[in-house]
């Protein structure tokens, strides 16, 4: 039989993953393949494992079993290497699973996909800012050695599925607090619905690759590898995580009534052109605060604008972001209709 590293984030689909992992072992054998099983306890456990397993020389296909942030902590760790990223979707968005082609339903698909699939190196985004300080018992992120060298003072992280910053950011940081009880796509309409009524307006300068940086009314921005993003939502149309170039998806001053209208629109990514915004390649992204006196600031301001790093809420500005292409080795389904452009 043949062996296969599966790293198991039992929290993940609200605690379900971990419960019926029994079953999917059994689904695994079947198929003729030797699961190595080992379960996350904590935050950043499963690069820990991934990195582990690397060092240790291993060529064999590690499986990221959980949701996207699973999956983000195994990349990290196997960025750069020779080692194949299988996926067992069991979040509850799946984006970087769905990109690749992977079914989020059909658990028997996934399985085969990691028996028959197609390893394809993928880009990633480099992103280099201030970490999030703890909040309500989510720790605030440190330097990483998988992650490389970083400024003192900051940290790096490398972004498989998506970054963003602005109001969606602080509705994120925001479920570290508030709405702990709700499940599923209710928790972030709860969320959405209580924060943008109290969101502060900002301004942020920008500057996109060589062009000259400029002082922008600010609702959000977001870069991703795929099209979609929290769970199916049409976030970046046509962006595929072999491009040559970056998007990044801008939109200036919304009104209140523009940001709670914005959810329809993005799940069918109709939203460009709508409200003033933009879909637009750049491959360097450098972002910082404005203050209220309108002066550009190299370090965090008191008004904080987060970051969301493939869905985690543990940066804020300023940051630089860099696309990077051929970082990471994905085992995807073979049919994936991005793979034949």
């Amino acid at each position: 039989m043949a062996e296969m590293h599966f790293i198991v984030n039992p929290a993940s689909r609200d605690n379900s993953c971990g419960k019926k992992w029994p079953q999917v072992i059994s689904k695994i054998e079947a198929n003729g393949i030797k699961p190595i099983t080992h379960m996350t306890e904590y935050i950043g456990h499963a690069s820990e494992i991934a990195w582990q397993l690397r060092k240790e020389g291993t060529t064999n296909l590690i499986v990221a079993v959980g949701g996207d942030g699973t999956v983000h902590e195994i990349a990290s760790a196997l960025r750069g290497s020779e080692i194949p990223l299988g996926i067992l979707p069991f979040g509850s968005g799946n984006d970087y699973a769905m990109t690749q082609g992977i079914s989020r339903k059909d658990l028997n698909h996934a399985i085969d996909v990691l028996i028959n699939g197609v390893d394809r190196l993928c880009a990633a985004w480099r992103v280099e800012g201030f970490a999030a300080p703890e909040l309500k018992g989510y720790p605030a992120p440190s330097a990483n050695e998988w992650d490389g060298p970083c400024p003192k003072g900051k940290i790096v992280r490398w972004v498989f599925l998506e970054t963003d910053a602005g109001i969606t950011s602080e509705i994120s940081r925001s479920k570290l607090k508030r709405a702990k009880w709700i499940k599923g796509e209710m928790k972030y309409t709860y969320l959405g619905i209580t924060t943008i009524p109290i969101w502060k307006r900002r301004k942020v300068w920008l500057k996109k690759d060589d062009e000259e940086g400029k002082i922008h009314d600010f609702t959000l921005f977001t870069c991703t590898t795929g099209e979609t993003f929290g769970g199916g939502y049409m976030v970046s149309p046509g962006v595929t995580p072999v491009d040559k170039n970056g998007t990044i998806i801008y939109a200036p001053r919304l009104s209140r009534i523009a940001m709670l209208s914005l959810m329809g629109p993005l799940k069918k990514g109709k939203h460009i052109g709508k409200w003033g915004i933009t879909q637009s390649n750049v491959n360097r992204l450098e972002i910082k605060p404005v203050n209220k006196s309108g002066e550009v600031s190299d370090e965090p301001l008191e008004l904080t604008t987060w970051m969301n790093i493939d869905g985690e809420p543990n940066m804020k500005i300023p940051a630089i972001l860099e696309w990077h292409r051929n970082q990471l080795l994905v085992r995807g389904a073979t049919d994936v209709k991005w793979a034949s452009q």
